[in-house]
């Protein structure tokens, strides 16, 4: 997954980026007519700041304020930690409604309720695993953007000279 963003600031190795999140409304034809784009149009953008360090594959590449630069995360780490975030509690949920309603049906618990609660603890359970898995070092550390390189300042016929 790659991200366009702003340098802002350099210090040490230590590169400050700002980045614009960005909203999937914008891009479709039904913008005007839809409620969610309409939405979209009334809330501000709103950016994003990192810093981080300066990648060892662009030493050699001298970067200024202002520059355009992107960011780039591994696509399977996004898609492994986002299965985390939203299959987990579903997960849990699913499973220990089954295990609920089991018990009822079997007459160990006495009311629906009962089973309703465990359902809602599974899901609950499966909520903090995932949170669990999301705060482990090496997960945290997959999913840091990382700067891959340096696009080039756009060319302004302002400075061009007659010849």
């Amino acid at each position: 997954m790659e991200e366009l963003a702003t340098v802002t600031a350099i210090d040490n190795g230590k590169i400050t980026v700002v980045s614009q999140i960005k909203s999937s409304c914008n891009s479709c034809s039904q913008v005007s007519t839809c409620a969610s784009g309409q939405v979209a149009k009334a809330i501000p953008h709103k950016k994003l700041s990192f810093t981080l360090l300066k990648p060892i594959s662009l030493e050699s590449q001298v970067i200024h304020v202002g520059d355009c630069v992107v960011l780039t995360l591994p696509e399977v780490d996004v898609l492994q930690s986002a299965w985390q975030v939203y299959l987990l509690p579903i997960l849990g949920l699913f499973i220990f409604s089954a295990l609920g309603q089991w018990l009822k049906q079997t007459g160990v618990l006495s009311h629906e309720l009962m089973a309703l609660s465990i359902g809602l603890t599974g899901g609950y359970l499966g909520y903090r695993l995932a949170k669990h898995l999301q705060n482990q070092p090496s997960i945290r550390a997959r999913l840091q953007p990382e700067i891959s390189r340096v696009l080039p300042k756009p060319f302004s016929l302002n400075n061009v000279n007659d010849s």
